[in-house]
């Protein structure tokens, strides 16, 4: 019998996308990014990955798939950054990130259909993680969306926390 990955899943990513996101609502300072890109690398990234193995060897589909993108998404955000700041290849353009994040919106909204299927944690997490890439791809011409964006993010992240508590509970 395999344990569920999920509760592993949720705390990766709340905490990831908080910590990231108190940076975009300007709560802190922009250096705190670079330790909340470090940990997406390890704990939003390859945790949700381990979380998605666990998932998928158990059979659940949903947990599986959405840890299994997201926490690539992560990984994907940590090296972008990390070989923009190092020079490696020219700025991104504000279009760039834009359409990145439009992408990974409308992914979220085919997630976010499924969730309608499960309890209404996932349904609340799912529909602030739409909102949060919608206002993260206008936030590249906004600085006011970027800052929405931010304190979505962190709502987003407790919400995690709370459904990741929850099934730990009810699982312990």
């Amino acid at each position: 019998m395999v344990a569920s990955g999920s509760p592993l899943g949720l705390f990766a990513f709340s905490v990831t996308c908080i910590l990231l996101n108190i940076v975009n609502a300007g709560i802190s300072d922009p250096t705190l990014a670079n330790l909340a890109i470090s940990h997406g690398l390890f704990f939003g990234g390859l945790a949700q990955f381990v979380a998605a193995m666990w998932e998928f060897a158990a059979g659940n589909l949903f947990p599986a798939t959405a840890f299994g993108s997201y926490g690539p998404f992560w990984i994907s955000i940590a090296a972008f950054t990390w070989a923009q700041e190092a020079g490696l290849y020219a700025a991104a353009q504000e279009i760039d990130l834009a359409l990145y994040f439009m992408t990974w919106c409308c992914f979220t909204v085919l997630i976010w259909i499924i969730t309608f299927k499960l309890n209404k944690a996932m349904v609340a997490i799912f529909t602030l993680v739409v909102l949060l890439f919608l206002f993260l791809a206008i936030g590249e011409y906004s600085v006011a969306f970027h800052k929405l964006a931010g304190w979505v993010g962190i709502a987003c992240g407790c919400l995690g926390l709370y459904a990741g508590f929850a099934m730990l509970l009810n699982e312990t």
